[in-house]
């Protein structure tokens, strides 16, 4: 069973929203991150990437940068651009881009299920980002980010989730990607409800935050369960909602071949045809640029029963990042 718990969230006004929203930290350089936290001093950037509010050159890793970030934690709530829930809840994420939808349950799910397997991962972490994530979390003392979990289609979780969607939003904000994002508060007289359609599944799958949970768990190991580390902040998502983006690859060198004999060395394992498109039209596609010229890739004969090993992301790493370019570390 997947155990899902509401929370005390802390979270931005409706009036305040756009200047405290802010992109994920790992997705800015420091120059971006310090642009953001210059133009919105009340950006929620000056915790995720607290470095911006210390001297420019600061290492991001060290005790002062998160010692910083729960100083400026502190600093939003004292402002009141940060205002913490007087009862846990239960909140659902809507996120729009272009004619996508989707919508999330945001909730604290188990570390103990995640320690077991009954949360699936498909990745492997680094151990330098899994230890940045285990000291922003003690240094906070906060979970400031959340994990992207998915689940199985349910009519139970949809009936409960249209009927939220009837609440008003506690924000609505349209990024500068386009993006809207929306957030509404769960009626407390539905967290059973929530919590019996979740007690329904199996299995939960993480999408993205592989770091995130597995800093949850070492936190939770450190503190030996105390408080709520055995939870972790989680956005719940449907499967039948997700849109999987592509995800790229940057190779250096081609491991002592030419272009020419590279591709003949990939057309043992892969069916190679020219394409005019960056963008894989079907599952099982893999797009490579070599020599000014795209290119789709699809395997030749690749089958595997283990659904992880049948991923085009598995199929790439085992057919030819590992095999032709010496890659045997996908990290």
């Amino acid at each position: 069973m997947a155990q899902i718990r509401p929370f005390s969230g802390i979270r931005a006004r409706k009036d305040n929203a756009e200047q405290v929203i802010a992109p994920p930290y790992d997705v800015l350089s420091e120059a971006e991150a310090r642009a953001i936290a210059q133009a919105k001093p009340q950006s929620f950037i000056h915790v995720t990437r607290s470095e911006v509010s210390l001297p420019e050159g600061s290492d991001s890793h060290s005790p002062e940068a998160y010692a910083m970030a729960r100083t400026q934690l502190e600093r939003l709530l004292a402002e009141g651009a940060l205002v913490q829930e007087d009862r846990p809840c239960f909140y659902l994420y809507s996120q729009q881009m272009g004619h996508h939808i989707q919508h999330g349950l945001m909730a604290t799910c188990s570390v103990a299920e995640y320690d077991s397997g009954q949360i699936k991962k498909h990745e492997y972490t680094r151990p330098d980002k899994e230890q940045d994530r285990v000291d922003h979390i003690l240094g906070t003392r906060a979970q400031t980010g959340l994990v992207f979990l998915i689940h199985k289609k349910s009519e139970e979780v949809e009936e409960l989730r249209e009927k939220v969607l009837q609440e008003a939003p506690l924000f609505e904000v349209r990024t500068d990607d386009g993006v809207l994002h929306q957030l509404r508060r769960v009626p407390n007289e539905s967290n059973e409800n929530w919590q019996k359609a979740f007690a329904k599944f199996k299995d939960l799958y993480i999408a993205d935050g592989h770091h995130r949970s597995a800093a949850a768990s070492r936190v939770n190991e450190a503190l030996n369960g105390q408080g709520s580390s055995a939870f972790f902040l989680a956005g719940i998502f449907p499967e039948d909602q997700l849109q999987v983006l592509p995800y790229n690859r940057l190779v250096a060198d081609l491991n002592g071949r030419d272009p020419h004999a590279f591709l003949t060395a990939v057309s043992q394992s892969f069916h190679v045809t020219l394409s005019a498109t960056a963008t894989p039209e079907n599952r099982g596609q893999i797009q490579m640029y070599l020599a000014g010229q795209w290119h789709c890739l699809q395997p030749k004969g690749h089958t595997s029963s283990d659904p992880v090993e049948c991923l085009d992301v598995a199929v790439l790493q085992d057919t030819l990042l590992d095999p032709l370019l010496g890659i045997t570390d996908p990290r």
